[in-house]
């Protein structure tokens, strides 16, 4: 299927667009206008984008069906400060509550059961449920357009972070898999980022990985390596060599076995070394592909 999105209706670029740029995490802002109006309204078109200055940006669209903007957009026009509280599971329903329209004078914090506690540098409150909230200062709101579905990017500048103590270990570190962050996909799907669906790619390091395209042909265009199998045997800065030391019992079985095929045993070789690349261990990996190389 191709789509030209100047054919699309502005409901249907929405619907195809947010299924497939997912998953996005979820700016849970409270604002506040003049008159002292408390606003509290997730937003799942949010990320960061400077740490140097420290720069997130939310944008509050216009709303397809009526071309009407949201209350958090003309609050933050009229007092430009910010509370960006971190949505994790344990509150996405209270969250998904807060998102209805009600009329500007009633606050969500009320009508979705979250505790407002005050911020310490800016005028909107905090909500005390959130595990991270982030005190900012808006710095633009820029309008990207006047019909239906337009964005409205408001630029922040986060001033406070407020972490709860239970999400870091004694150096002040982070612990991922604490946090249980929820993010928006498409139509009414959510997604939890936990423990059982977390996983690590180490980065490139200060040297060049050799790339895929330095690896033997037999490597390459092998029908049992994935794409992500083949990733991480090129993340290496030189061709790895045979280790004499390497010793491991299934690699000898399979060239005790096999080594009258080498059609078969090179499929055999890769298949463990598919299973090595798997449990997170590309140098044994290296070790059983060289063996037949």
């Amino acid at each position: 299927m191709i789509l030209e999105l100047k054919d699309l209706t502005p409901a249907e670029k929405q619907y195809y667009l947010q299924h497939v740029i997912a998953p996005r995490p979820i700016c849970f802002a409270s604002t506040i206008d003049k008159a002292g109006n408390v606003n509290l309204s997730p937003f799942s078109f949010f990320n960061l984008f400077s740490s140097n200055p420290p720069i997130v940006v939310f944008s509050p669209a216009r709303r397809v069906r009526d071309n009407t903007t949201k209350h958090t957009l003309q609050n933050v026009l009229e007092v430009p400060e910010v509370v960006i509280n971190i949505v994790t599971y344990d509150m996405v329903q209270q969250m998904s509550l807060s998102s209805c329209e009600f009329p500007k004078e009633m606050n969500e914090f009320v009508k979705a059961g979250f505790t407002e506690i005050p911020a310490t540098m800016v005028k909107p409150p905090i909500v005390k449920e959130s595990k991270v909230q982030m005190e900012c200062k808006v710095i633009e709101v820029k309008p990207l357009g006047t019909e239906g579905g337009a964005g409205n990017l408001v630029i922040c500048e986060v001033l406070i972070m407020h972490i709860d103590d239970t999400l870091v270990d004694a150096n002040k570190k982070l612990d991922q898999r604490k946090i249980d962050h929820v993010a928006r996909l498409g139509g009414d799907w959510y997604c939890v980022v936990n423990e059982n669906n977390l996983f690590q790619v180490p980065k490139p390091n200060t040297q060049l990985g050799i790339g895929i395209d330095s690896l033997p042909q037999s490597i390459r265009n092998s029908k049992i390596l994935s794409g992500n199998n083949l990733g991480m045997l090129a993340n290496v800065h030189t061709m790895p060599t045979i280790d004499p030391s390497f010793d491991d019992n299934h690699l000898k079985q399979i060239i005790q076995y096999y080594s009258i095929n080498p059609d078969d045993m090179e499929k055999e070789l890769h298949s463990y070394a598919k299973t090595l690349l798997e449990s997170g261990n590309p140098d044994a990996a290296w070790q059983v592909i060289l063996a037949g190389v």
